[in-house]
C-alpha cells in the first residue's frame, strides 16, 4: 500500500474506533438534537465527570465534536452531524443481519 494511501485509512480506522465505544456512540446520538453541557453527560451516563471528559475529547479529536466554553461549563456539538448518518448505517446492517437470522431459523 502506498505512503499516502495507508495515512488516508489510517486517519479513518481513527474516526471510527473514536466512535467504537457504547458511551461515545450513545453521547454522539444525544447531540443530534443540540449542543450539550458535559454536566448533562454526567448526570445520564453512570460514570464520573473525568471519565466523560475523556470520551468528549476523544471524540473532539477525531473531528466528530467541538466544544465551546462559557464561563465554567464546557458545551459540546457535532462538528459533522454526517456522522449521524455513518451510525444510520450501521444500524441497517443490524435489521439486515437481524432479518438473516431469523430466514435461518425459519
Amino acid at each position: 500500500m502506498k505512503k499516502n494511501l495507508s495515512q488516508t485509512y489510517k486517519q479513518k480506522a481513527t474516526i471510527i474506533k473514536a466512535l467504537a465505544h457504547p458511551t461515545r456512540l450513545w453521547m454522539v446520538e444525544q447531540l443530534e438534537t443540540g449542543e450539550r453541557c458535559v454536566c448533562e453527560f454526567v448526570g445520564a451516563v453512570d460514570a464520573d465527570f473525568s471519565t466523560i471528559s475523556k470520551h468528549l475529547s476523544i471524540l473532539k479529536q477525531a473531528g466528530i465534536l467541538e466544544d465551546e466554553k462559557r464561563g465554567k461549563q464546557v458545551f459540546y456539538r457535532l462538528k459533522v452531524p454526517c456522522v449521524l448518518k455513518f451510525i444510520g448505517c450501521i444500524e441497517a446492517v443490524m435489521k439486515n443481519n437481524a432479518e438473516e437470522q431469523v430466514q435461518l431459523v425459519n
